[in-house]
């Protein structure tokens, strides 16, 4: 496995928690399953890591070194890239140019460790654009670097996210310029570090079904969709998992009372905690709650136009917990002074109170205009509190739509991005809560007992290996 993230050590949203499960799920399958990460200036060594030291990383016309931590968790062994010039800052990615270099070392000397520690792989699974140029190295060095025979796995987790350098990138990875072409890294006289992984990997995978076949449309493929089409042989879609371990509200420590689908009373002791917290009344209304980026990705702009609508002509209370795009956060919390009683907006990540938020509220919400996978929704599922979502990628393939005729499923689906769109679809949601409770209750029941576990897309992730493995040779 070979990722810019992984939960606990480095993490921006749904990529770190995805390699985190799903690497923890091949541990436990009895895979031999080794993880590199960057040293980021964050990730402090602990004193039983065990340190290789000077290895040297064949970067373009010169040699550098890089140290390598080891460590051992969970069946697990994770090497962590110490390299100060390229990681000593506190963040995940960072602005310009300066950030292709740092990945382009990070692939580079990912290679070159496992020459240094002997040890080569069957299938690398790299995850992202930061890890774009690892296939395109297996190939181009395939005759004489041991680790080039070793099939290669590119997971998309967001097209939108590329990866786009100037050419000189090429010389100061040691890329041939002869990949400097439309059916490799070129796009637009840029590389294009995603676009040169879609034609050199072995495989592909993405995080859903749906998404795999919209990123092949002109609407959804981020000018990447005719790459993604010539490749469709080599491509499937297999959902995220949830690490049901961390998210579960038998024995979940972050939240203040645990519940089962049996037993479905103690999670109103999660609702009066949060509101509690935020000083909201205690009424019968439903909790609607958010957790996510607050960007245009996931539709909160559509969301932030309706509320008020909703607020005046329902009790609905609604607790929205995240961060991006600071107008979007201020028209959210524009909204507590006229509706004191309704609304609260928490600008921040905060891992603790989204467990909480999960837990306490009835309803959550998730309007995206595209979403890959989408884990929030599988969280709150499993916590019984009912999804509100647009019926786009991973969402579509998660979330089953209730059938009033039948009582069956476990969430509240639309299709189309627009105001009424979402104002209906709350409305309907709230009028289940008030009106059938009983029908709610057992929705909450069916998304709790729904198994998005690891464990059926782990098996899924075996055989794209062997499938890998077989056609590299």
């Amino acid at each position: 496995m070979v990722s810019p993230e992984c939960a606990p050590f480095a993490e921006t949203g749904g990529l770190g928690h995805m390699v985190s499960g799903l690497t923890k799920a091949l541990a436990n399958r009895h895979h031999d399953v080794r993880l590199f990460l960057p040293l980021y200036g964050f990730i402090h060594p602990q004193n039983d890591w065990f340190c290789h030291r000077d290895i040297p990383v064949y970067m373009g016309q010169k040699v550098e070194t890089c140290q390598v931590y080891e460590a051992s968790q969970n069946g697990i062994t994770f090497y962590f890239i110490d390299a100060p010039n390229y990681f000593k800052d506190n963040a995940i990615y960072v602005d310009g140019p300066y950030n292709g270099e740092r990945f382009a070392f990070f692939c580079r000397a990912v290679l070159d460790s496992c020459r240094a520690l002997q040890w080569t792989p069957e299938v690398i699974h790299c995850h992202d654009w930061a890890t774009g140029l690892i296939p395109v190295y297996c190939n181009t060095l395939r005759s004489c670097h041991p680790i080039s025979s070793a099939a290669t796995v590119f997971t998309i987790h967001n097209l939108q996210y590329q990866g786009i350098f100037a050419p000189s990138i090429l010389s100061f990875a040691g890329i041939p310029f002869s990949e400097f072409h439309s059916t490799s890294l070129e796009a637009l006289g840029q590389v294009n570090l995603l676009k040169g992984a879609l034609y050199h990997a072995t495989k592909i995978t993405t995080v859903s079904p749906r998404y795999a076949q919209e990123i092949q449309t002109t609407e959804f493929g981020c000018g990447l969709d005719h790459v993604l089409r010539f490749k469709a042989g080599d491509l499937i879609g297999i959902l995220n998992g949830i690490d049901t371990d961390v998210w579960n509200p038998e024995t979940d420590p972050l939240i203040p009372s645990h519940f089962t689908s049996n037993n479905l009373i103690p999670k109103e002791e999660c609702k009066k905690s949060i509101r509690n917290q935020f000083h909201l009344p205690h009424t019968p209304a439903p909790l609607l709650g958010v957790v996510s980026r607050i960007c245009w990705q996931k539709g909160l702009d559509v969301f932030a136009n309706v509320l008020p609508y909703l607020l005046n002509n329902t009790q609905l209370q609604v607790v929205i917990l995240g961060t991006g795009d600071r107008n979007l956060e201020n028209q959210f919390r524009s909204l507590e002074q006229p509706f004191p009683n309704q609304v609260r907006m928490i600008s921040q990540y905060d891992s603790e109170l989204a467990h909480r938020l999960q837990a306490g509220c009835d309803l959550f919400i998730l309007p995206s205009r595209y979403e890959p996978c989408g884990l929030a929704q599988l969280y709150a599922m499993r916590y019984g509190t009912l999804p509100i979502v647009r019926a786009t990628g991973g969402l579509a393939d998660t979330v089953q739509s209730l059938n009033e005729s039948d009582e069956t499923g476990y969430g509240f689906v639309f299709s189309d991005l627009h105001n009424d769109a979402i104002y209906n679809t709350v409305h309907w949601a709230y009028r289940i809560y008030n009106e059938k409770h009983n029908l709610f209750q057992k929705m909450q029941k069916t998304a709790m007992e729904a198994d998005f576990s690891w464990e059926r897309s782990s098996a899924q992730y075996e055989s794209v290996y062997q499938w890998a493995f077989n056609q590299r040779g």
